[in-house]
Order: C-alpha cells, then structure tokens, then sequence
C-alpha cells in the first residue's frame, strides 16, 4: 500500500527542487522531516509541507502506521514557464523564464 501527495505549479525550478529531493529520497518520514527542517532551501519548505500532507494522507485514508512510513518516490517534475521581459538599452530586450515546478512524494509502510 502506498499514500501519495502532490502539489502543482510551485514558483520554484526544477533543478534546485531536486537538490533537497535527492536528500530525502528512500528515508523514513521522520528522518526526512529532520533533514528537511535543518535544509536551508527554498525548496525544503514546500517538501516539508508536501510531506506532513502525505503522512496524513497514509495514516487517515489508508490507515499505516507513522512509524513505518518511508520516502519510496520523490518525483520533481517541471511546470509551465511564465515568459517574461526585461527592457535594456537601444530597444532590446532580454527573455527572463520563471520556472515552476510538480512536486510528488509517495510513502510506503516498510
């Protein structure tokens, strides 16, 4: 059995949401809160959330325990770019690309 938790459309790239993912990846729930809480990363605040709301999913909808609970996937995966422009000198303009990102993490009971 396996809870999972998701969440869209995060102003934050996918390639520096997967520095802290690479961190909790196959851990348990409660060491990878620990780590997340002492990551000095945008990006561990929107997987501290995403994963409290994964270990509720597990215990409330699928009834797990928390003690057994493990990281089994992080998925990090890029969203829509919002296309924005800079204006410089003599006409140009310069392309500035906000990246966004889908957030994934599944729990397994071990």
């Amino acid at each position: 059995m396996e809870s999972r938790a998701t969440v869209k459309v995060q102003r934050i790239s996918a390639r520096k949401a997967r520095l802290v993912a690479d961190l909790i990846r196959y851990k348990s729930a409660n060491d990878a809160l620990s780590i997340l809480y002492n990551t000095n990363k945008k990006a561990s605040a929107l997987f501290i959330k995403l994963l409290n709301s994964a270990v509720a999913n597990a215990i409330n909808n699928h009834g797990m325990n928390n003690e057994k609970l493990v990281v089994e996937k992080v998925l990090v995966n890029e969203g829509p770019t919002l296309k924005r422009f800079q204006p410089r000198s003599q006409g140009r303009a310069y392309s500035i690309f906000k990246r966004t990102s889908h957030l994934e993490i599944v729990l397994k009971e071990k």
